[in-house]
């Protein structure tokens, strides 16, 4: 399982990629790897808003569907439209090609409130 040093994560599973004032998403390995195949995902249309912990979208594989939570506030400038023909990308490079989209982040102090990868990988050690 891989954890990039060079993301932040949220409790509910979701990575942060900052990149000057905004930010790109996806869902972490470990979050994938519980889902198992992913055949589907829906994201929210580009000019969208979310308040942190807003569900943003839906994720759907073979065994149930899991709800995409924000984890910062902010509007939707980019959404990943490859993932339509490509689910699997999620699966197969969660933090690659698999990214769900790209936010123009409102508040930047609530970064500090995310995790680190070692924080996260404890996270989900109590939670195994």
């Amino acid at each position: 399982m891989q954890f990039p040093e060079n993301l932040l994560y949220s409790e509910s599973h979701e990575w942060v990629r900052v990149e000057g004032n905004g930010v790109t998403i996806g869902i972490t390995d470990f979050a994938q790897s519980q889902l198992k195949d992913i055949v589907y995902v829906d994201l929210p249309e580009i000019g969208s808003e979310f308040k942190k912990g807003e569900t943003m979208g839906v994720v759907e594989s073979v065994k149930t569907a899991a709800d995409i939570f924000s984890p910062v506030t902010g509007k939707v400038i980019e959404k990943n439209l490859e993932l339509r023909d490509h689910p699997e990308w999620v699966n197969t490079e969660p933090y690659g090609k698999g990214w769900f989209l790209r936010m123009e982040l409102k508040d930047q102090e609530e970064l500090k409130k995310l995790l680190s990868a070692t924080a996260y990988q404890g996270l989900i050690s109590e939670e195994s």
